[in-house]
């Protein structure tokens, strides 16, 4: 298993849950769980990348990425039948999906799961609210390169199958303002851009760049899961 929670569960844990976990290939733009609609599925990320949304009023406001050190459709845990926030396949990747009551009744037997997903869930909840400060407190420098390293720390890779238009529809920016942040950081050796795909060269230089909340976000990450390949390189 490459997702970090299931990563960590104990031999009997795993083989428990594993009898219920459907694997399952996450195609690019798949509508995962749509708000105010029943939260049929958990989906234990192995790859790729999904946003988590919140939607009002024909507007959309991004407040978390998940990659495979997370899992997706975690408001089940507080009790609820609904889900709270649209998730989104944004890079293409791969999945163990499980049924909801079958993840409750494996959750009564062997409690410890349960608080493996509270853990990551608290580390989950503080990115949305950090996010939602970021994006009135931060300027557009800062707020592109901590969505950069996010993205990367929660897929393992410095390639980022990416666009202008995406990076500026999530962060509300203006997309020649995204363009011309990108160009400066080209510029500056922090990344390189190709058609569709964005690579970063230098992690720590442009961890630099990155405002105070993309560090306080990682580190609540970090503390409920393993050193990642971007971590290591960029330390």
């Amino acid at each position: 298993m490459r997702n970090v929670i299931l990563a960590r569960l104990s031999i009997q844990q795993l083989s428990a849950i594993g009898e219920c976990l459907e694997p399952i290939v996450l195609k690019g733009r798949v509508v995962l769980q749509e708000p105010k609609r029943p939260v049929e599925h958990v989906y234990f990320m192995e790859s790729g990348l999904v946003s988590l949304r919140v939607i009002a009023a024909r507007s959309m406001l991004e407040t978390a990425v998940i990659g495979y050190r997370g899992v997706v459709g975690t408001s089940f845990l507080w009790g609820g039948h609904l889900s709270t926030h649209q998730s989104v396949v944004v890079f293409p990747g791969s999945a163990h999906r499980i049924r909801v009551e079958d993840l409750l009744r494996i959750m009564k037997a062997h409690p410890e799961i349960k608080d493996h997903l509270f853990q990551y869930v608290q580390a989950l909840t503080f990115q949305c609210v950090q996010t939602g400060l970021c994006g009135i407190r931060h300027h557009r420098e800062e707020r592109l390169a901590s969505w950069l390293c996010l993205a990367s720390e929660a897929t393992n890779t410095r390639v980022l199958p990416v666009t202008h238009d995406y990076l500026s529809s999530v962060l509300g920016l203006r997309r020649a303002g995204v363009t011309e942040t990108l160009i400066r950081f080209e510029q500056q050796g922090l990344i390189r851009k190709m058609r569709g795909v964005l690579q970063i060269d230098e992690p720590k230089l442009l961890k630099e760049k990155a405002c105070c909340c993309y560090k306080l976000v990682s580190a609540a990450y970090a503390s409920s899961s393993v050193p990642t390949l971007w971590e290591e390189q960029a330390s």
